[in-house]
């Protein structure tokens, strides 16, 4: 038993060691509030946890024998590791691939951007359009404004795209601009949490509580929702500047 012991140990202190370096590499770099909260990502991380913590070191503890031939117990380990590094590779690929990149402002509502939200060909096209707000591999999550091009034309055909459950133009980095150029347009769009949709009934009364909770009023037109795949949040203006004072989760 204290052989199995020692083995469940060390199996487990390594695995654990290395998941908190990826998350946390991952987290600090990129899901920081309020990306996490925003990404549809919990399911990944539990498989990771769930293989690389949890099963993979209680198999070693139920195979670990300290009469077992040493050849096979390095055999039985060896195979245990390899699934996690499949489980481990497969949820960190995922992870990366959906990394925030943006918080967009676009026409009446902010929206994450994920890395997997922008195609082939429109990074090649803000690249060579709009390279300063092109992402590449080493891009951080930024706020920036993106509003529809002011060709009617191209207009009419992001809108229509959008409509059939094609590209929208937060995925099209050509038409991206500075944050502070859209805080005008942003500022004519706030509501009274009261107004605002995506939430409703006692979301909002929980919202408004931590609002007021926070030092900030709940009676002004200072709140617009910040969209991405998982629960909407509730971005809190100061009016007057357009500054952010809070993002609030309902939840």
């Amino acid at each position: 038993m204290k052989f199995r012991l020692k083995a469940l140990g060390l199996h487990l202190s390594a695995s654990a060691c290395a998941l908190s370096l990826i998350l946390g590499a991952l987290y600090l770099g990129w899901y920081y509030w309020p990306g996490w909260a925003l990404t549809e990502v919990t399911h990944v991380v539990v498989v990771m946890v769930g293989v690389d913590v949890v099963v993979g070191p209680l198999l070693t503890f139920v195979i670990a024998r300290a009469g077992k031939p040493r050849r096979e117990l390095v055999r039985d380990i060896a195979m245990i590791v390899a699934v996690q590094l499949c489980a481990l590779i497969y949820g960190t690929v995922s992870l990366w691939n959906g990394r925030p990149l943006y918080y967009a402002y676009s026409e009446t509502v902010l929206q994450l951007v994920q890395a997997y939200d922008i195609d082939a060909q429109e990074l090649a096209d803000g690249r060579r359009l709009n390279p300063g707000f092109a992402p590449h591999w080493y891009s951080r999550p930024r706020w920036i404004w993106a509003p529809l091009p002011q060709d009617p034309s191209l207009s009419q055909k992001i809108v229509a795209s959008t409509i059939q459950g094609g590209d929208d133009v937060i995925s099209m980095p050509q038409y991206f601009k500075p944050w502070d150029q859209g805080l005008p347009a942003l500022r004519a769009h706030l509501k009274k949490v009261d107004d605002v949709a995506y939430f409703y009934g006692s979301q909002k009364k929980r919202l408004k509580e931590r609002i007021r909770a926070a030092g900030l009023p709940t009676d002004q037109a200072n709140s617009m929702p910040l969209t991405g795949r998982g629960h909407p949040l509730l971005a809190v203006f100061d009016p007057a500047s357009a500054k952010i004072k809070a993002i609030i989760s309902e939840r």
